[in-house]
């Protein structure tokens, strides 16, 4: 495949596996007319801006059992030229229909010599092209530290996906990656990260449900990730199947199972929740039927229902239907000396409504009885 329009339009649309790259977990894409993929993507600054999202080549020489560009799959092959692929790139940037860039690659020879050709995408913009914007860049599993510290000289942002929580699940999926290796690189980032040399932090990614692996097992390490390592994010991609792999017969994971992993996440990195505190069933796993903030507060009716005249941010933002700007415009009018209302706290997002049973307002309930819905009811939410 020679012609760049035919590899924008194949290589952007295989780069959607990889959600790494994207705002709301993958949920949130256009497709570019011409064919390429544009994502919403939030900069460290908060600013979201469209970034296409790409590879650098799906020719790959590992058999990972999940993926779409595995060896020996039948199915087109492209691969750019570093040089082909910058000029592509400002190309649409020019243009205004881009402001960032997202890079992954199959590893198409050898990893350090494909590594080396997506730094060199990035070199490029940087040097040639004077590119102020936005870049990430993934890691291949196996390069070391040395293309790691060339990759954040030019990226704003770098990632690695992990793809599994535990060496056991990784080997039933990608029996060819190492698992400590891509574990080790987490330290590394880190250590770029506390000298300054990484400046948007790092991403990484699970491959939902493919290995058998519970939900408390993935949080598990995505909370050690946020704690011990400072991850800016971690990603969750239900497993579904491909036609042409191992797992093409493997049913397909449900995506309120990810759904229910984002929240959860949500509330390790945004709400104070330990990861204790994540509640899960018996089996292991987040229930589908109801979010996890929603679950925690069904069972712990011990901590309501709590004064909104008086809870502190910290205890808002346990509240079902509350979250962080919620509750810093529930302290703003408390500041203001506004009574605060059922009706007011409507007024502050969709949500609110469902916070009200668990809520006095100055000594009152808002809902005079609230019959607690059972936990054990696992119908799929539609």
């Amino acid at each position: 495949m020679k012609d760049p329009e035919e590899k924008l339009v194949l290589l952007g649309s295989e780069a959607r596996f990889d959600l790494c790259g994207s705002c709301f977990g993958g949920a949130s894409r256009i497709r570019h007319p011409r064919g390429g993929w544009i994502y919403p993507v939030a900069l460290p600054d908060g600013r979201r801006v469209p970034v296409l999202k790409i590879l650098l080549s799906n020719e790959c020489m590992h058999n990972c059992f999940y993926c779409a560009n595995r060896a020996g799959r039948t199915s087109p092959r492209a691969t750019f030229v570093p040089e082909e692929l910058a000029r592509l790139f400002m190309n649409l940037y020019g243009r205004g229909l881009v402001q960032g860039l997202f890079l992954s690659s199959a590893v198409f020879r050898e990893p350090s010599r494909t590594m080396e050709d997506m730094i060199k995408v990035a070199e490029i913009l940087r040097s040639r092209y004077r590119f102020p914007g936005y870049i990430h860049l993934k890691v291949l599993p196996e390069v070391g530290f040395d293309f790691v510290e060339e990759a954040a000289k030019f990226a704003t942002r770098i990632s690695v996906n992990l793809e599994a929580p535990s060496l056991e699940h990784l080997r039933r999926i990608a029996p060819e990656k190492d698992f400590a290796r891509i574990f080790e690189k987490f330290s590394w980032f880190r250590e770029l990260q506390t000298k300054g040399k990484l400046r948007g932090g790092f991403t990484t990614q699970f491959v939902v449900g493919a290995a058998g692996e519970k939900d408390r097992e993935i949080l598990k390490v995505a909370a050690v990730l946020y704690q011990e390592f400072q991850a800016q994010r971690v990603y969750y991609s239900a497993f579904q199947p491909i036609v042409g792999t191992p797992l093409e017969d493997m049913p397909g994971v449900s995506t309120w199972r990810e759904h229910r992993l984002y929240q959860a996440d949500f509330l390790l990195r945004k709400y104070g929740f330990s990861f204790e505190e994540i509640p899960v069933r018996d089996d292991g796993n987040l229930f589908l039927s109801k979010d996890p903030k929603t679950v925690w507060a069904l069972q712990h009716p011990e901590y309501f229902p709590v004064e909104v005249h008086r809870a502190p941010y910290e205890v808002l933002i346990r509240v079902p239907g509350i979250g962080p700007e919620t509750a810093k415009s529930i302290l703003a009018l408390r500041r203001q000396g506004v009574r605060i209302t059922p009706e007011v706290l409507k007024k502050l997002g969709p949500s609110t409504a469902r916070a009200l049973p668990f809520l006095l307002f100055r000594g009152k309930k808002a809902v005079s009885s609230f019959s607690q819905p059972s936990l054990f009811a696992e119908e799929v939410p539609v």
